[in-house]
């Protein structure tokens, strides 16, 4: 499926600024028709997964309990 320029902006939540420097700095790939840009919506889907992996990350990381403090003394 293909997105414009526009419903590519509220798919990912950013601006239409945004999206267009995206595709003029090729992070985004694009097709151009001859008066709009054309994206296709599957590229975004790594990306998304990805960012869920790091969430369930930090949220195992925050959920890990705090271990108990090792009173050490130090003999030097």
């Amino acid at each position: 499926m293909y997105l414009t320029i526009s419903e590519a902006a509220d798919y990912l939540g950013i601006t239409e600024k945004e999206v267009r420097q995206l595709i003029f700095q090729q992070r985004i790939r694009a097709i151009h028709d001859g008066d709009n840009y054309l994206i296709n919506k599957d590229q975004f889907n790594e990306h998304f997964k990805q960012i869920e992996r790091y969430k369930q990350q930090v949220q195992e990381f925050l959920s890990e309990p705090i271990p108990e403090d090792i009173d050490v003394k130090d003999e030097d």
